[in-house]
């Protein structure tokens, strides 16, 4: 009875270590006798034989993979620093374990390279204006490469660009003498459109003389709208004054 409740002990002990708890998110690659079982262990409870099996629990969660700072000579021998960030998730579990040994090194490792190479090979304007496909370049890049350790590119950012003292107050004076460029430009239309609106008027006054002294009686009510203003007329301005009122007159009749 002792001999048999023993035999149970041990053959209890053997399952127990051989008991394996897969979650959601993981997938469990087999190795058997060293060698790959071609079927991959889903989420849940799965018994493996002990010594001879070996369960290696793979990941598929999206992995965040920030790349650090890094000093970069763009085309136009700019020297930038520029940091970058990428997502990727595994979506082979046995390349991910078979083909490479550390993927996320990996994956970082070939990430930094290819984000230098692609900014190397792009002049400081494009780098600013055009970060968009630079990050589907380095994205597209990337994908090809990690695809046979059996890891999926999501998305490639380049978060952040650094730029030299001397190349910000460099910008920054561009930028400034572009305004003041727009601003000569807009205030010369703006001459030009009042000189023709002068000469507009100029021709409506040379066909109507009389018009001439209607404004200079329009200036003066102007002018009178103050109460500590003098004026004086001229005798000249009298004898326009009296031009005015003949042409009344004759309006009149």
């Amino acid at each position: 009875m002792g001999y048999i409740i023993f035999l149970l002990i041990i053959v209890f002990i053997i399952i127990a270590q051989g008991v394996r708890i897969i979650n959601q998110y993981e997938r469990g690659v087999v190795f058997r006798l060293g060698k790959v079982r071609s079927n991959v262990k889903g989420p849940g409870f799965h018994v493996i034989i002990p010594v001879i099996d070996q369960l290696r629990k793979v990941a598929l969660r999206t992995v965040t993979l920030p790349i650090e700072t890094q000093k970069i000579i763009t085309k136009d021998n700019v020297s930038i620093d520029v940091a970058a960030v990428a997502y990727y998730q595994v979506v082979d579990p046995v390349k991910a374990i078979v083909e490479i040994e550390n993927v996320v090194s990996a994956t970082y490792q070939i990430a930094q390279t290819t984000v230098r190479n692609v900014v190397g090979q792009t002049t400081l304007d494009h780098v600013l204006s055009e970060t968009v496909s630079l990050n589907e370049k380095v994205k597209a890049i990337l994908d090809q490469a990690t695809e046979k350790w059996g890891i999926y590119v999501s998305n490639v950012e380049l978060k952040d660009i650094q730029l030299p003292d001397s190349m910000q107050r460099a910008m920054a004076k561009e930028a400034e003498a572009e305004r003041e460029k727009r601003a000569k430009i807009i205030a010369a239309e703006g001459e030009k459109l009042s000189a023709k609106s002068l000469g507009d008027a100029a021709d409506i006054i040379a066909a109507h003389p009389i018009a001439l002294q209607l404004r200079n009686l329009q200036v003066l009510n102007e002018i009178a709208v103050e109460k500590n203003s003098t004026i004086i007329f001229p005798s000249q301005f009298m004898d326009t004054v009296s031009s005015i009122k003949e042409f009344m007159g004759k309006e009149k009749i």
